[in-house]
């Protein structure tokens, strides 16, 4: 028998161990828990809004905001460069150094993911949530002073950081909610990172109309203007608790931990939760027989080698599922539907409006309905809504009613991603990870988010140019190969025991006999 052959097989016994034993002793578990605890508790809602608030919505101001303002900044770049160095940027040069601002985010993004593993390990799950705003505030500081000093290098250094930010709040933030709430509020919890980055859009989409920050005068406050809500979560960061998990298998602290539970939990008497830390004790002990999991280790360990798969796969295709191609690429069908420019960009925002409805929608969906089932049904229709807008653009100056199914078809494909790509990918590695691998997996998975985004923000205008519409049919073929992966290999989560997932998928490939 191989190494690998071994551990397998020694992961299995864990498990089959520990699911017997954890099964009896539920039988023997209070009646009245589920009553009493497994609900939106005081904590577990003070966590969710200081994660959305103070991290999730800063992200994705950061992401909408530099987009819509792009022509008042290429100017600033421009006049800046020519300030300072002496140089006339021709128009290809003014597009380099533009895509260099722009890219540079994502290359933050990436590199704050690649960290998050060791700052969730060493400071902990609200340590972690504490230095990415950290990040953030001095990225925001740099912004305001950009004019001051007439400095393209401090607009790109506050990028950077701001994506360093965004990238440890990617990671981190689905990890935090999804430890700190019951399972039975797990995928709701789990809705919160895709709320707050779809309402951070939808903000930084308003505030950089030139009727409100988007002027000679404001853009830098505009860029700035996320900072009051980190400094507003430090308190609050104070006040929560610290993941049960964390405290309980990585710190071997289990009076904390417990403690910890009991409040979030809103209990006074620790037997309420009895089976709560009995899986607890159970994800302890098969995490003391294993080392250090490093995000080497992750790589290698055949025992996670599907789950980290699925979990690269699930955040790669949500960006090559073309979302952020079809926000920018919403102005201009809407203009081409013979709308004036101001009825067009508030359709653009329309779009944000209906980003926002679903997110909230998914609380309900994530704890009524399965992951896979939510998934699967996003990407279908979302790459239906796809073939629909190629065919409309493509005839959409032989036939008047083309726009409207174009603008239809645009609706139609941001409703139904928020349904599944959109929210299941950022929390699904907390649902089929144990305790011990799940930051260095949730990292990997967040540079593959960050990836992809870097991938479609540099090819899909070379694409575009080429293609047409037709490049969309690119996102379609990535969509369809991610779901058929999903299906074939990914178990139900939803009101599952994460021992339960794991044991399933240990198997590798032959895992897709288990699925359901």
């Amino acid at each position: 028998m191989t190494s690998d052959e071994e551990s397998v097989a020694m992961f299995n016994k864990r498990n089959q161990q520990s699911t017997s034993s954890g099964n009896k002793f539920q039988r023997q578990n209070n009646v009245n828990y589920e009553e009493k605890s497994h609900g939106w508790t005081l904590f577990l809602v003070l966590a969710a809004a200081t994660c959305g608030i103070g991290s999730a919505i800063p992200a994705g101001m950061n992401i909408a905001v530099i987009n819509n303002s792009a022509k008042l900044l290429k100017n600033f770049c421009n006049e800046s460069i020519k300030k300072e160095y002496n140089i006339d940027l021709t128009d290809r040069q003014l597009t380099f150094v533009w895509s260099c601002v722009v890219s540079i985010f994502l290359a933050g993004g990436v590199t704050g993911s690649l960290i998050t593993s060791w700052i969730a390990d060493k400071y902990g799950r609200k340590g972690a949530l504490a230095i990415g705003n950290i990040f953030g505030i001095i990225g925001g500081v740099l912004f305001f002073f950009v004019p001051f000093f007439d400095s393209v290098i401090l607009l790109m250094a506050g990028r950077l950081i701001v994506g360093l930010s965004s990238g440890i709040t990617t990671s981190i933030l689905p990890m935090y909610m999804a430890e700190v709430s019951p399972i039975s509020q797990r995928g709701a919890a789990g809705v919160i990172c895709q709320l707050g980055i779809t309402t951070g859009v939808f903000i930084g989409q308003v505030i950089s109309i030139d009727s409100i920050l988007g002027t000679n005068n404001l853009w830098h406050i505009m860029l700035a203007a996320f900072v009051p809500l980190c400094f507003l979560s430090f308190p609050m960061l104070y006040i929560l608790p610290e993941s049960p998990k964390y405290l309980y298998i990585m710190k071997n602290k289990k009076d904390e931990a417990i403690k910890e539970l009991c409040r979030l939990r809103n209990v006074q008497d620790s037997s309420l939760i009895d089976d709560e830390i009995y899986a607890l004790e159970e994800e302890a002990a098969i995490h003391t027989t294993m080392d250090v999991w490093t995000v080497g280790r992750v790589l290698k360990d055949s025992t996670v080698r599907l789950p980290l798969l699925l979990v690269l796969a699930m955040q790669f295709g949500q960006q090559l599922s073309g979302i952020n191609s079809v926000f920018f690429y919403s102005n201009v069908i809407f203009k081409k539907a013979q709308l004036s420019d101001t009825i067009a960009s508030y359709g653009t925002l329309g779009t944000g409006v209906i980003n926002i409805g679903i997110s909230i929608a998914s609380v309900y969906l994530m704890s009524n309905f399965g992951r896979r089932t939510l998934f699967l049904c996003s990407c279908y229709v979302s790459a239906a809504s796809l073939v629909a807008l190629c065919i409309g653009i493509k005839l959409i100056s032989s036939a008047s009613f083309m726009s409207w199914i174009c603008m239809i078809a645009v609706l139609n494909y941001v409703l139904f991603y928020g349904v599944g790509l959109g929210p299941i990918p950022f929390f699904i590695g907390s649902e089929i990870f144990e305790v011990a691998p799940r930051p260095a997996a949730m990292a990997l998975g967040s540079v593959s988010n960050w990836g992809g985004n870097l991938m479609v923000g540099l090819l899909f205008p070379s694409l575009e140019d080429i293609l047409g519409p037709f490049t969309f049919l690119i996102f379609v073929a990535f969509m369809l190969l991610v779901a058929t992966f999903v299906r074939l290999y990914l178990p139900e989560t939803r009101g599952k025991n994460t021992t339960d997932v794991t044991s399933k998928l240990t198997h590798g490939f032959k895992s897709s006999r288990q699925v359901g």
